[in-house]
């Protein structure tokens, strides 16, 4: 039976046919921002943590987030509150956004900018780097252990940083040692069930020389808290923020900061 990720995987690979066509790697190498030393979202956290903020309009788990969502007016809110960087969805079909999204973003602020998307083939790295992201999403549920390896390479190739997302203990396997930062998503993306008891299970097992994230269901200061007493060095934060369930104030309250 077909998951709903297994759609979005397909969905995506019909998109990347039709990009292909429309788009040559040499109209991205010619882009203003593909030689532009990119923001390092693995400096701004590895040393103390820090919140990863998102941009999305909707998702399979959530719904309508925020569909009027004014991008510039919440990055602009995100880098007055001290976000360490922001996560972009670009996804529309499942979650409302736009590699438009990325480049309009990118023209508000030098803060580190997370493309997140369901990257499958290199081609969509050379439209990252075109677009203005500093970091891309590689996806371990939906790659072979080679394949991300391979998008590995040649995203750093790119001078791209690479965030490495995984949801199970046995997805560790998967891992590589170009990538910047590890991320632990709290949602299993199969089944779109949520749990941040992911994240405090896979703690201990995680490699202690990566720069680690949690990512999904996180909404208080007391679940930031246990994370970095767990060693995690950040967190992605979307759905409550754009919500305005979490808000930053409370970040500004933990003791570790």
């Amino acid at each position: 039976m077909m998951t709903i990720l297994d759609e979005i995987v397909a969905n995506k690979r019909h998109e990347i046919q039709q990009l292909k066509q429309r788009f040559g790697l040499s109209d991205y190498i010619q882009s203003p921002h593909f030689n532009r030393s990119v923001f390092s979202l693995k400096e701004r956290i590895q040393d103390q943590f820090g919140i990863i903020a998102e941009i999305k309009r909707k998702s399979p788990s959530a719904g309508e987030i925020n569909s009027g969502l004014n991008i510039l007016s919440q990055v602009g809110i995100y880098e007055s509150s001290g976000a360490a960087g922001i996560s972009v969805l670009t996804d529309h079909s499942y979650f409302g956004g736009s590699i438009e999204d990325l480049k309009q973003i990118r023209t508000k602020t030098n803060l580190p900018l997370l493309r997140k998307e369901f990257i499958v083939d290199e081609y969509q790295l050379f439209e990252s780097k075109a677009a203005g992201a500093d970091s891309i999403l590689l996806i371990a549920s939906i790659l072979e252990k080679e394949e991300a390896h391979h998008l590995t390479i040649v995203a750093k190739s790119l001078g791209l940083e690479v965030i490495f997302e995984i949801h199970s203990f046995e997805e560790l396997d998967k891992l590589n040692d170009e990538i910047d930062i590890l991320m632990i998503n709290n949602r299993n993306l199969k089944t779109q069930e949520t749990t941040l008891e992911h994240s405090f299970k896979l703690a201990s097992y995680l490699p202690k020389n990566t720069v680690n994230v949690s990512a999904s269901g996180i909404s208080n200061s007391d679940e930031l808290k246990k994370l970095d007493d767990l060693g995690f060095n950040g967190a992605l934060i979307g759905e409550s923020l754009l919500k305005g369930e979490f808000k930053f104030e409370e970040f500004s309250k933990m003791t570790v900061i």
